[in-house]
């Protein structure tokens, strides 16, 4: 208990006194964005990092090298926990927005920052503004901001279990042209949705698939690009499952 206390006074400090540093930020926007997204990046791997130090996570890693550096890409993920989003944003290369639904908006100071990490916010109830956010996030991955996407459209509360991949998920490689990352992440939920509202030390892992480039794929993975998707993720999380302790 007295982890996700920590956790939760820390959040609280970091947004109430990072104020100047929006301030800051929204200036250096208007002369540099490019140095706006590397700063706002940074600060936020910092006080992410910060996060994780106090839960005591341990993270093994794998495949890491299978993540360009030098464009954008489309990641995909399985998702269990709150944690996920600290524990890959820590890791990402370059400038990356998340795709959230749109309740994180209501949140002051937070929805700040994740404006100024490209962050989108999806409204899963009107289909149009749907719409509207996965065009945008196409220019931003024109643009060489990366996206990160959980298709499940929500944290899946069963164990081992994966729930259907939303196709719509993946209009965004299929209309920008970028390689999508599949992402599998173990034993996330261990930190802290599996023993409510106690936090405890996990051992995650991470592992990033090869890159997935859409117009190279055979006809049939192309038509079932989301299970496709979905399998690759499956059989590292069944893999990556027995290092799990």
């Amino acid at each position: 208990m007295i982890r996700f206390i920590f956790v939760v006074l820390f959040v609280i400090s970091f947004l109430i006194f990072s104020i100047p540093l929006l301030i800051a930020e929204w200036i250096l926007g208007h002369f540099n964005q490019d140095a706006k997204n590397r700063s706002s990046l940074a600060i936020v791997n910092w006080a992410f990092r910060q996060c994780l130090k106090i839960t005591g996570v341990r993270v093994t890693v794998l495949g890491e090298e299978n993540v360009p550096k030098d464009q954008a890409v489309l990641y995909v993920a399985n998702h269990r926990s709150f944690f996920d989003i600290l524990l890959t944003y820590v890791r990402v290369p370059s400038p990356t927005g998340f795709i959230s639904k749109k309740e994180m908006e209501k949140f002051p100071l937070l929805r700040n920052w994740m404006r100024n990490l490209h962050c989108l916010f999806l409204d899963r109830e009107n289909i149009r503004q749907g719409m509207e956010t996965i065009l945008k996030g196409i220019e931003k991955l024109k643009s060489g901001i990366s996206i990160f996407i959980f298709p499940e459209g929500t944290r899946n509360k069963v164990n081992d279990s994966f729930l259907p991949f939303h196709g719509g998920s993946f209009k965004l490689a299929e209309k920008s042209g970028c390689p999508i990352i599949p992402v599998s992440l173990n034993n996330t939920a261990d930190i802290f949705e599996d023993h409510f509202p106690k936090i405890k030390k996990a051992h995650v892992i991470i592992e990033y698939g090869k890159p997935i480039v859409i117009k190279e794929l055979p006809p049939e993975n192309k038509k079932n690009l989301a299970v496709y998707v979905s399998d690759q993720i499956k059989s590292m999380y069944l893999k990556n499952k027995a290092l799990v302790q």
